[in-house]
């Protein structure tokens, strides 16, 4: 009956509203989408149903190399962290910095780090593809992960990782979808590999029930971790983690980091998708509550300097093509499931 066509860099959206006659769909229109060149999806709305196409109008062209090259150094720098995490290493500027001393001892010990770097790079990478491939579903500009090698001496071995979004989105349930992939595809896989990990660390006689590392870093709990130390009978007594369980650990610290309504952050998403006028406001007070936590970890403040960095002191989220299409009904889970996540994960004091 009528339709708004929106030519972009990469592709066009076209929104039609349906004639009521076809609205089922039709059989006349079921088979003229299934000879469109492109993807499509409906959306009921006040005056009838829309249906919203997408027909991508470049192919871009990705720089493999430059990915492999850095998954493989992030490899490597976690695994010498993971090393370092078991005890297998002394973390020393030398081990770093010059490889002349790297004997047998040494890649031995790298063995024993892969048991930390293989779950935690299983993690990111299942975060990040979450992302990638529901952005590919709606045939979105998209980068393949980034991965970020770090020193393993002062930091676990990488800074995270990151797709690159090269595009609008068309709604706030492309938004949603794209949001809410990666915390969720990353925590199923985080939950077996924290579960693994408890059932292999050392319990020590103790009066205090606390996690450590044996380099002497001693983690906070969320409900998640609690639930599973119950499980797997590590929640009485501190807790020496094999570092399978550093490894899960960590994934559900960047679940949960992820998931603050700020900015562009996977959270920052799926807040403006549920509620587009309360996001900036909820952010503004989050990032408030951030500083303030840092009195009990330091952790707080870097994060809360980094995502306004980041965010070029934005912590408002930037609109959608079209921000007044209503969000379907049936992503409401979508947003239970997602705030169900940042409680689970939700970790007060993540180090002290």
């Amino acid at each position: 009956m009528a339709w708004r066509t929106t030519p972009l860099h990469d592709r066009e959206v076209i929104d039609a509203l349906v004639d009521p006659v076809h609205a089922a769909p039709s059989a006349d229109l079921a088979g003229a989408l299934r000879e469109w060149p492109g993807s499509y999806y409906w959306s009921s709305e006040p005056d009838g149903r829309h249906l919203v196409l997408t027909r991508p109008t470049s192919k871009p062209r990705e720089t493999w190399t430059i990915h492999v090259v850095l998954f493989l150094a992030t490899l490597f720098t976690t695994t010498m962290s993971g090393a370092i995490i078991a005890g297998q290493l002394q973390p020393t500027l030398e081990l770093l910095f010059n490889p002349a001393t790297w004997d047998l001892a040494f890649f031995r010990a790298m063995e024993k780090g892969l048991a930390f770097s293989v779950p935690l790079l299983a993690i990111l990478l299942c975060h990040e593809l979450g992302h990638y491939l529901t952005a590919r579903h709606y045939q979105l500009n998209v980068s393949p992960p980034f991965f970020l090698p770090g020193p393993p001496v002062f930091f676990i071995g990488t800074f995270g990782a990151f797709i690159r979004l090269r595009t609008v989105l068309a709604d706030r349930r492309q938004l949603l979808d794209v949001g809410a992939a990666g915390p969720l595809a990353g925590f199923v896989v985080a939950v077996p590999v924290l579960w693994y990990g408890l059932a292999h660390s050392q319990v020590l006689d103790s009066s205090s029930a606390s996690m450590s590392v044996a380099m002497g870093w001693f983690l906070g709990d969320s409900l998640i971790s609690l639930l599973l130390r119950h499980l797997t009978g590590t929640a009485e007594g501190a807790v020496v983690l094999h570092p399978s369980a550093v490894a899960g650990w960590l994934g559900m610290l960047v679940t949960m980091l992820n998931l603050l309504p700020i900015a562009q952050l996977d959270g920052g998403h799926i807040l403006y998708a549920g509620a587009p006028r309360a996001q900036r406001w909820v952010a503004r007070a989050i990032w408030v509550v951030i500083i303030l936590l840092g009195y009990y970890s330091r952790m707080w403040l870097l994060w809360g300097i980094i995502v306004l960095l980041l965010s070029r002191g934005q912590l408002g989220h930037p609109p959608v093509l079209d921000a007044y299409r209503p969000l379907p009904k049936s992503r409401i889970w979508l947003l239970v499931a997602s705030a169900a996540l940042f409680v689970l994960t939700f970790t007060p004091v993540p180090s002290r």
